[in-house]
């Protein structure tokens, strides 16, 4: 913000400087009061010099404030206490009139909360009266009875006075226009830097982006050592797929593939650490953790969704032409990682480095289409809420002995006779069915469809065969979902 603000012209907002407007104005008034009085003879002709004091007094203060090394706001407190006693003493000079003392007062009074400290306005008022009651006894002792007042010299009083004022008005209108075009200036900044930080932002994971914008991290450079669960992914046959396509379509194809799995990502709470291609690398236990079993379970839900949305993303390829089925790949681990800013002071990537990084790569490597690989480690996290089969083991570089392969099957729940999930694909035929998603008021529909999906298919079993034959696998999939969906209604 402060970067903001010294881009914008923070000049005085006027020439001259307002407290020095004001003091003009208000000691205007006392001399022309004072000359209104000596041309009256209500004072003597000794009164020119206070009249000469009023005209003077102002320009002096000015001279003095610009010469002083301290600044102007801390000299504003100071002078205007000067001015209450002034004023004070001034008032107990004419005798202290209330017609001329009222007008007086209440133009001090304003000045003193004009300077917005509640205690200089106290110290001011507790000044004035005190100099103003010395003077007044002190002149006043011995003296005769004062004359009445002129009406002329009321008149002059009050009218310098609403001059004050009126001018005092004036000046707040201009000061208020310039401090709404300053205002809009800065909102015209600030929405500028705004817009810069959001595009500048989405280089960066929204993690990271929050806690430095949080002021939990600092862009620095600097690494810690911290448990993490990695995961890649990519998509099998990307590269022969991007030999065949042109590269719009390509383009859109992979911006709408990565764009899905960012928005599964950041569901799970993942932190994405960048964009390899067609592959991705996200790690999970920074820069927030909720344990690292917690986040293990939660990349691996992530790589279960990703794996399920895949099919959806499949069908939807198919509709717009696309002959090839792509598939992903996914490798996940679980260790011990360095993680922070790695890069110099101008340019700086926050990513993580270490072997297990390298292990979750490899485990992607060495998946199959639509396997998810996971180490031991991670499978140990797992494995109460996930079923895993082993899958022999695997060399990998970096590592001595033979590295155990865990496949991710699925959630136990969506496992057995109650499961949630159903996926089955053929030609002519497509079933994805998460019954947990649909909604109870279709229930009953998709629960007709699929009886319908399966008559159908049975009766042209029987126009094609008319010996018994045992139902087909569409059927049995057909019947099997009709069934889970009405099981769960009731």
């Amino acid at each position: 913000m402060n970067d903001v603000i010294e881009g914008i012209d923070t000049a005085p907002l006027t020439h001259p400087h307002p407290d020095y407007i004001a003091r003009i104005l208000g000691y205007g008034t006392g001399a022309l009061t004072i000359a209104a009085g000596i041309f009256t003879h209500y004072w003597p002709d000794n009164f020119w010099a206070a009249m000469a004091f009023c005209l003077v007094y102002p320009h002096l203060v000015e001279v003095i404030e610009r010469r002083l090394p301290w600044s102007r706001n801390t000299a504003l407190t100071f002078w205007t206490q000067v001015d209450a006693a002034i004023t004070g003493l001034l008032l107990g000079l004419v005798q202290v009139p209330i017609e001329l003392t009222l007008p007086t007062l209440l133009m001090l009074n304003t000045s003193l909360i004009l300077t917005g400290s509640k205690s200089s306005w106290l110290s001011g008022v507790l000044i004035s009266a005190t100099s103003m009651f010395a003077s007044y006894l002190w002149l006043s002792s011995g003296s005769e009875q004062a004359a009445a007042i002129p009406n002329s010299l009321v008149i002059t009083c009050g009218a310098a006075t609403a001059v004050f004022f009126a001018a005092l008005a004036l000046f707040a209108i201009r000061q208020g226009d310039q401090i709404g075009a300053m205002q809009s200036r800065l909102k015209s900044q600030i929405d500028r830097y705004q817009e810069l930080s959001t595009q500048v932002s989405r280089y960066v994971a929204p993690q990271v982006r929050e806690s430095i914008f949080n002021g939990k991290r600092e862009a620095k450079l600097e690494t810690q050592r911290k448990k993490l669960v990695i995961f890649f992914s990519d998509i099998v046959g990307f590269s022969s797929l991007s030999e065949q396509m042109e590269a719009e379509p390509l383009t859109d194809l992979l911006n709408g593939y990565l764009t899905d799995m960012s928005e599964v990502a950041m569901k799970y709470g993942g932190t994405i650490d960048k964009f390899i291609g067609d592959g991705i690398m996200i790690f999970f236990g920074d820069p927030s953790t909720k344990g690292i079993k917690r986040d293990a379970l939660a990349c691996v839900a992530m790589a279960i969704e990703m794996r399920r949305h895949m099919l959806k993303l499949r069908k939807h390829w198919t509709e717009q032409g696309m002959t090839t089925p792509l598939q992903i790949r996914m490798g996940i681990n679980t260790g011990y990682c360095t993680v922070g800013n790695f890069g110099t002071e101008s340019r700086m990537d926050y990513t993580i480095v270490g072997k297990e990084v390298n292990l979750a790569s490899r485990l992607e490597s060495a998946a199959d289409a639509g396997e998810i690989l996971i180490s031991h480690e991670t499978f140990s996290l797992v494995k109460d809420k996930i079923i895993c089969r082993q899958r022999g083991t695997a060399m990998v570089k970096g590592f001595r002995d033979p590295v155990p392969l865990y496949q991710v099957v699925d959630y136990r729940r969506d496992l057995g006779a109650n499961a949630g999930f159903m996926n089955h694909e053929t030609e002519g035929f497509s079933l994805y069915l998460e019954s947990e998603k649909v909604r109870d008021s279709e229930r009953n529909k998709v629960a007709d469809a699929l009886e319908q999906a399966a008559s159908k298919l049975r009766n042209q079993v029987k126009t094609r065969a008319p010996e018994r034959q045992p139902p087909t696998a569409q059927q049995r999939a057909a019947r099997t979902a009709a069934a889970q969906v009405k099981s769960q209604d009731k």
